[in-house]
């Protein structure tokens, strides 16, 4: 990872944050697996998609991550809940695909 100040202009800067975004792109696809595993695990053991205490563990765990990286809390609060109810939604999907 190149230090911000040494990228010397926005072409640079740009294929720096292009990169990243393809970093993060196959990170929320391992995310993505991971949430099928859950769902897998979840069919088995008969549990709901929603555990409203993981959600709200899950948030806990985000804003504290930001907070040590000097980010807005409430922002990530707000894109992990996003990010928390499409997970649930796929989970759904995965627990609703045998029913009519």
């Amino acid at each position: 990872m190149t230090p911000t100040d040494d990228i010397p202009d926005m072409p640079a800067l740009r294929l720096e944050i292009d990169a990243l975004d393809g970093e993060l792109m196959a990170l929320l696809a391992r995310r993505h697996a991971l949430i099928d595993r859950a769902a897998r695990i979840k069919a088995g053991n008969g549990w709901p998609a929603r555990i409203p205490e993981r959600v709200e563990e899950v948030v806990a765990n985000i804003r504290a991550h930001a907070l040590r990286h000097g980010l807005d809390p409430d922002l990530y609060d707000r894109l992990w809940r996003a990010l928390i109810e499409a997970a649930i939604a796929q989970e759904e999907r995965h627990l609703n695909k045998d029913r009519p």
